[in-house]
């Protein structure tokens, strides 16, 4: 392993793992990503070196430089047992990375007088009882995680949502009710916690301004505008078929496949949090909207404000933002698990660059194989 690839792995991976869980169109929809070849260069190849001894079941990868999408690749199989090996299109589960898209979600709404950063919990379920603590949370406070929210569900709860035969909205519901009936860990606005809750509760309060649920709004006005036409929520697989990748358990080369429902993804109360599937190529096409690349959907100063963390944390909303040199600057980051996916994004915005890794595995080996792929992908397009 080279010093690039160090420097990448010795970060601190905010969201490593989402535990918790899974309107109006752009006038001006984001223009399509130009190559010779729609898809870029194959570099499907160079990703079965990578995981030809690992235990990784598959490995999907995009890159953008430029503003273009210049490469992209898959290696390996759907589903561990079966012959069926990935596509460039296939569709991973991309855990926490959904973060972002939800903070992306929510400037779109402040841009469009819905809401505004500082709309607080109370203001948006003012009929709900809650403890006085939780009244003031801003919405700005709940997507850069310094709400107070607690990090951990009460066991008793999370089991309540694991059984939900209820609508995601109304489990969601279901889940602020229950917190905002005790005290954050925290007073708001002063202590870094990294919270699904806190994601899911901003959510709610999205789809209750709105009047559209979650994952409606969510596609309606990011994913359809953006061309991501395979982005959807929960495991991506049909259950009963290998028509998509297969989350896996298990450790080293014992890996089990995991059944798309029920166990595929977690309670669809926390869907903001993470519970976004899509592929390595979409992945790329969101992207560009951090980059500053698409118009019409997010203004300079709103992605200014999703960037920009206000806390020692280096946390914004939904990115983890640090220094590195080949970037020029600060890069945004985060990954995502739901426990048997792993999915990660690294945007340089000062280089118009950026690269996803995803694997239908989520053991410490696919943290250590995507970064070396993202590593790879520096030293490939980056000039």
């Amino acid at each position: 392993m080279n010093a690039l690839q160090l420097t990448l792995l010795a970060t601190c991976l905010w969201g490593s793992s989402c535990r918790g869980l899974p309107a109006v169109r752009a006038t001006d929809p984001a223009p399509a990503l130009q190559s010779a070849d729609p898809l870029g260069e194959d570099i499907s190849a160079s990703l079965a070196s990578l995981i030809e001894n690992t235990s990784l079941p598959a490995l999907s990868v995009a890159v953008v430089a430029n503003g273009e999408l210049v490469a992209s690749g898959a290696a390996g199989v759907r589903k561990v047992g079966s012959p069926d090996f990935v596509t460039r299109r296939d569709k991973f589960h991309i855990g926490s990375c959904t973060k972002s898209m939800t903070a992306s979600l929510a400037a779109m709404l402040v841009e469009s007088g819905q809401l505004t950063w500082g709309t607080t919990i109370g203001d948006v379920f003012s009929s709900m009882e809650m403890s006085p603590g939780f009244r003031d949370i801003r919405l700005d406070e709940l997507l850069s995680n310094r709400g107070g929210v607690p990090g951990d569900i009460d066991p008793l709860l999370w089991a309540s949502l694991w059984g939900s035969t209820k609508s995601p909205t109304d489990a969601r519901t279901q889940l602020v009710r229950a917190t905002i009936a005790g005290e954050p860990n925290n007073e708001p606005g002063t202590t870094f916690e990294y919270s699904n809750t806190s994601f899911a509760i901003a959510g709610a309060m999205l789809e209750k301004a709105a009047g559209v649920p979650y994952e409606q709004l969510m596609t309606q006005r990011l994913f359809e505008p953006l061309g991501m036409s395979s982005a959807g929520f929960r495991a991506p697989a049909t259950a009963g078929l290998v028509d998509q990748p297969y989350g896996h358990n298990g450790n080293g080369s014992e890996l089990v496949p995991v059944q798309p429902e029920p166990a595929g993804d977690n309670p669809t109360a926390i869907a903001p949090a993470g519970a976004v599937h899509c592929s390595a190529i979409d992945l790329a096409k969101y992207t560009r909207l951090h980059l500053g690349l698409t118009t019409g959907l997010v203004s300079e100063d709103s992605l200014a404000r999703l960037h920009n963390p206000e806390t020692s944390a280096s946390y914004a909303m939904g990115w983890s933002v640090m220094p590195r040199s080949w970037a020029k600057g600060s890069v945004l980051q985060h990954s995502g698990s739901n426990t048997t996916f792993y999915a990660v994004i690294w945007i340089a915005p000062e280089r118009d660059f950026a690269a996803v890794a995803m694997t239908n595995y989520a053991g410490p080996q696919a943290q250590i194989t995507c970064d070396q792929a993202i590593a790879r992908a520096v030293q490939d397009y980056l000039d």
